[in-house]
């Protein structure tokens, strides 16, 4: 069901979020005021008016040399508020740095922010393209966002219930054996393959309205919410190795609800043994991050 907006739109405003959003998704770089209108779709002296206020109240630095623009250090403390107001402890980082440190992968951490799944830190070793970044953020409806209700009954209902971002073929009791044995071992396992990793990279930041043209071809990428899950009672066991997507484990609030996602972008292909070393690892983190929440794990 469509939502009403909120209130009217500021075009002024939009003007800014449009400079600052093309500057962080090009953080390498200085753009001089001509070059950065041009870019955004504004005029210049809209532009360097905006510009000028963003270099005052330092979101923007200006090079004094080539008069070139790029991101001020406003910006990290308005970071560090936003991560802050959701939970996000320097605590819960340090904990993402030693899991990912340990097994040379990325750690993040995410939950669902105003109805989309929203990265809210992340950890990657040196020199990795992590393929995600903080404050991306994907549609919360089927096939995505599975790690966030299948500790929620009334969750995993609301979830199923919305509509789902891609056509979808739902085996019901395949769906209620993953929940059945994600809640007994605490964690998930995703398996995913290219074309699922791009799809992945195609959502992202998109909204649920998709056009049906490609709604129909990304469709074809994924059929069944629980068909790419890892379930150990299905593996033949011994050196099988499994193309791993991703492990994830819940983190809860002080009223035993799921509030967040702890999860390890795994990437690679793992035995049953490494998956459950990597799964256990996780698990305790996001137990951890639990607890420095305030949280209560659910006894089951």
């Amino acid at each position: 069901m469509s939502q009403e907006p909120s209130g009217r739109a500021s075009p002024p405003t939009e003007r800014v979020v449009r400079i600052l959003d093309f500057l962080a998704q090009n953080p390498g770089e200085r753009f001089g005021v001509s070059e950065l209108a041009r870019r955004v779709g504004l005029s210049k002296p809209t532009c360097l008016g905006i510009t000028t206020s963003l270099v005052e109240s330092g979101y923007l630095v200006r090079d004094p040399a080539d008069k070139t623009y790029r991101l001020g250090p406003s910006l990290i403390t308005l970071g560090h508020r936003a991560q802050e107001s959701m939970r996000v402890s320097p605590a819960a980082r340090e904990h993402l740095r030693r899991l990912s440190s340990r097994f040379s992968v990325t750690a993040a951490l995410s939950g669902v922010v105003d109805d989309r799944i929203t990265v809210l830190d992340l950890v990657a070793p040196a020199g990795t393209r992590t393929g995600v970044e903080v404050g991306q953020s994907y549609p919360f409806a089927p096939p995505v966002g599975l790690m966030f209700v299948l500790w929620d009954d009334e969750a995993e209902r609301d979830w199923l219930a919305r509509e789902p971002t891609l056509p979808l073929r739902t085996d019901t009791e395949r769906l209620t054996r993953v929940i059945s044995a994600c809640r007994a071992d605490g964690y998930l396992v995703e398996r995913m393959t290219p074309a699922g990793r791009r799809l992945y990279s195609l959502m992202a930041g998109m909204s649920a309205d998709l056009p049906d043209e490609l709604r129909a071809l990304l469709g074809e990428l994924v059929s069944d919410i629980g068909e790419r899950v890892y379930l150990r009672d299905e593996s033949p066991g011994g050196r099988t190795r499994h193309d791993i997507s991703v492990i994830s484990a819940p983190v809860f609030d002080h009223y035993r609800r799921q509030v967040m996602v702890t999860s390890l972008h795994i990437g690679s292909a793992l035995t049953d043994s490494e998956i459950a070393e990597r799964a256990r690892a996780l698990v305790a983190t996001a137990d951890a991050v639990t607890a420095q929440l305030g949280g209560v794990k659910p006894d089951s």
